[in-house]
């Protein structure tokens, strides 16, 4: 690793922890010719396909945007996007692969966003499920009900 300060090829790794709940490495160096100290961050690359073959690394921030719109005018709060975000983060990098398909990204959003609101994950399904008709929203509407009564009853 090239030290910023001097531009020396070499550099020592004086201390090396786990960053970002795992999914990155900190590590303080430090360079010997000008012996100043610095703080450098490791992390993996996830990949994502979109449908016009071009691949941009993954952005949980493009998720949160994503079901935000859905969840227009709805009670959902900042903190709850949030959490969704992480949990469709890890959901995909616990799969282990390098490259996701911004599709794939849409239908593991589905299932969080059912849990915290129905309206949006409709919403949100008419586009990922492609939805075509009023019976496909009558469809997904009464597996909804038949969930709830399942989990109630």
């Amino acid at each position: 690793m090239r030290c910023p300060f001097c531009h020396n090829q070499d550099t020592r790794v004086i201390d090396s922890r786990a960053a970002e709940e795992g999914t990155a490495i900190r590590r303080r160096r430090s360079c010997p010719a000008c012996e100043r100290r610095f703080t450098t961050q490791e992390t993996v690359l996830l990949m994502v396909t979109k449908r016009s073959g071009a691949t941009e690394p993954f952005s949980r921030s493009k998720i949160i945007a994503g079901v935000r719109r859905a969840c227009q005018g709805r009670p959902v709060t900042e903190d709850a996007l949030a959490l969704l975000g992480q949990r469709v983060e890890e959901e995909i990098r616990s799969r282990g692969v390098a490259e996701v398909s911004s599709h794939e990204i849409g239908l593991t959003i589905l299932g969080p966003l059912r849990d915290l609101d129905e309206v949006a994950y409709l919403r949100f399904a008419s586009v990922y499920r492609s939805f075509e008709s009023l019976e496909d929203f009558e469809r997904e509407i009464a597996e909804l009900r038949a969930e709830r009564t399942a989990t109630q009853g």
